[in-house]
């Protein structure tokens, strides 16, 4: 694991998708198409929006899976993960290979037919976030680090519910579903190369706790430790609380 630390979410942002899109590159030349997981949220629309303005890319041979979403949740409700996938991804890429998990139908059948398409072939780069309680995709903790599902139902907690206000997807917490479909943890520590993009002064007692404390499913993104190839990228604000030993900056 790489730990870089930027000046700021911008600098970040550009460095995360240079090595991203030279990921997708490399899948892509190597044997004929990339097979990308991408998270949605706030903290992420910089970066994908960087990597959709890299040069060189071939899109039309990119596959993409979505990451997590909440159930209930229709696509034309600004806090759905779906839409965010397709205006700051999708839309701006012309990608025409891609699965969303639609929170509006039979949740048991949408990890079933989208878990099978993803587990039909390894994942070459997976791009997460790490929220404000350590989560690991929807994993809240304690996450369960053992399940070998692809992707699973799961119960969102308070702090979890309660980031999404703070982001403005919500005007109080009562909007906030209470369930989510996410991919599991080990699901994610399959991909081939993990790249976390971390920016934000309101998640470094998550960077902290995850990066400095045990590994644990009561900090979920703390198992991005034993993934030999990842990089996380921090900005100064989401690092401030790190050990000056820990903040290898790039």
């Amino acid at each position: 694991m790489v730990l870089k630390v930027l000046p700021d979410k911008t600098s970040l942002s550009k460095m995360a998708a240079e090595q991203a899109s030279t990921a997708i590159r490399n899948a892509i030349r190597d044997h004929g198409q990339a097979r990308v997981v991408a998270a949605t949220a706030a903290s992420q629309f910089e970066f994908l929006d960087a990597l959709t303005k890299m040069p060189g890319l071939d899109w039309q041979k990119a596959e993409v899976f979505h990451l997590d979403e909440y159930i209930g949740l229709p696509i034309t409700h600004p806090g759905s993960f779906r839409k965010m996938l397709l205006d700051h991804l999708i839309k701006k890429t012309g990608i025409t290979k891609y699965h969303l998990l639609d929170g509006d139908t039979d949740p048991s059948e949408v990890v079933r037919r989208v878990g099978k398409e993803l587990t039909s072939a390894p994942i070459d780069v997976a791009f997460v976030g790490i929220g404000e309680n350590g989560h690991l995709a929807f994993n809240d903790p304690p996450a369960d680090f053992k399940t070998e599902e692809p992707y699973l139902i799961v119960n969102l907690d308070e702090a979890c519910r309660q980031q999404q206000v703070g982001e403005a997807w919500f005007s109080n917490i009562s909007q906030v579903p209470k369930q989510a479909l996410s991919m599991s943890v080990r699901q994610i520590l399959k991909a081939k190369e993990i790249l976390a993009v971390v920016p934000d002064s309101r998640k470094a007692q998550a960077v902290k706790a995850c990066f400095e404390g045990e590994i644990s499913p009561m900090a979920p993104a703390s198992v991005l430790r034993t993934h030999s190839n990842t990089t996380v990228y921090f900005d100064r604000n989401s690092a401030a609380l790190l050990t000056t030993a820990l903040q290898t900056s790039a």
